[in-house]
């Protein structure tokens, strides 16, 4: 059981990185806003882009964690 548990706690590591970008992209769209305010739009978009695509992949390393754990006993 031990085994699975270190898997499953690997894969969940993915939910921490995303997380951590996360964080790094929104503070530099947020310097990016307050250097150049006309180009709001144009980094919202960017920012929200990233952001899913960062969310996605924490998803994924949470349902492989799931699996692992309800899979592998």
């Amino acid at each position: 059981m031990s085994v699975v548990a270190i898997g499953a706690g690997i894969a969940a590591l993915a939910c921490v990185g995303a997380g951590v970008g996360i964080g790094i992209a929104t503070s530099k769209a947020t310097e990016a806003v307050a250097r150049q305010p006309e180009a709001e739009g144009k980094i919202t978009k960017i920012l929200l882009l990233g952001g899913a695509l960062a969310e996605a992949t924490a998803i994924y390393g949470f349902v492989i964690a799931v699996l692992i754990i309800f899979f592998l006993k």
